[in-house]
């Protein structure tokens, strides 16, 4: 049998629905869908979302990527996402793994690595924004998340042996083929990443774009143009996506149109209505009813 047939297994044993399943391993969960997903507005933390069958979408400032089976993608900091899976059937069942990355172990680990004088696999070319990049699974990373899963089915061992496996993860994804994405946008110093922190836990405040680039030690224009080289959003663009996208997720989880946008900063709320009109082409009030239409169906 091979990693991703016993990957495969755990997760159809473990999960009797569509949507997300808890494990009992903290910040790790299982997926599936049976029937389409559109792309709706999320926010991903930092995670990694591991791929056993089925393919799944997701689109960062309007560029449109799709990954499937025996793939992961790696997110490293907080981004606005939209994510579905348009293909997911029961013949084709998407089966997948959420696993949360930890900053600070995933840096400990690049530093260990590189203090010992191991080389870290550059990424496959392309851009040098570190908002999310894809990786074929490897031996390494494969068996790692094996080991990790059959923890599940076994509560003695998964107290004792969680934390080390995750560990093992972490480190897997440093050495494959994205590990030098991975280490730059874990690196020590990304003052790139300390300011998206920043962003995503003072949603509600005023954030003013010369402060984060005090925070980061950088003039408004190196600021701008490092941010936009991470995200590939401007630093306006993002924190309008991150208000956004966390207001469309409170209302499909039950707020109300008022509560959402002010929770995420908005005080006009005709202008919480153009911008989120402007950025899912329809009013925060259609998007409700939508919802409403797609629970009741």
């Amino acid at each position: 049998m091979t990693y991703i047939d016993a990957i495969t297994q755990i997760i159809v044993r473990n999960t009797d629905q569509d949507g997300l399943a808890e494990t009992g391993i903290d910040g790790v969960k299982l997926f599936r869908a049976v029937e389409p997903v559109p792309c709706q507005p999320v926010v991903y933390e930092p995670c990694l979302i591991a791929l056993a069958s089925g393919a799944k979408e997701a689109i960062v400032d309007g560029n449109h990527h799709v990954y499937s089976s025996n793939q992961y993608l790696c997110c490293p900091l907080s981004m606005p996402i939209q994510a579905g899976t348009s293909t997911a059937t029961p013949e084709n069942p998407l089966y997948g793994v959420y696993i949360s990355l930890n900053p600070r172990k995933m840096t400990e680990l690049a530093v260990e690595i590189e203090n010992h004088g191991n080389a870290i696999r550059n990424s496959n070319g392309g851009p040098t924004s570190l908002a999310i990049r894809f990786a074929d699974w490897d031996g390494l990373f494969a068996e790692a998340l094996l080991r990790l899963l059959q923890l599940i089915d076994a509560p003695v061992d998964r107290s004792v042996l969680a934390e080390a496996r995750l560990r093992e993860l972490h480190y897997a994804v440093l050495k494959g083929e994205i590990g030098g994405f991975a280490r730059q946008a874990f690196g020590v110093g990304n003052a790139i990443s300390r300011a998206i922190a920043h962003v995503s836990d003072n949603l509600g405040e005023p954030l003013a774009i010369d402060d984060l680039a005090d925070r980061a030690g950088m003039s408004r224009a190196v600021f701008h143009r490092k941010f936009k080289s991470a995200t590939s959003m401007s630093p306006i663009q993002f924190v309008k996506a991150m208000r956004l996208n966390n207001a469309a997720m409170m209302i499909s989880e039950g707020a109300t149109i008022s509560q959402a946008a002010m929770n995420v900063g908005y005080v006009s709320p005709s202008q919480f209505s153009r911008e989120f009109k402007r950025l899912y082409g329809q009013s925060p009030r259609q998007w409700s009813e939508m919802l409403s239409l797609t629970t009741k169906t």
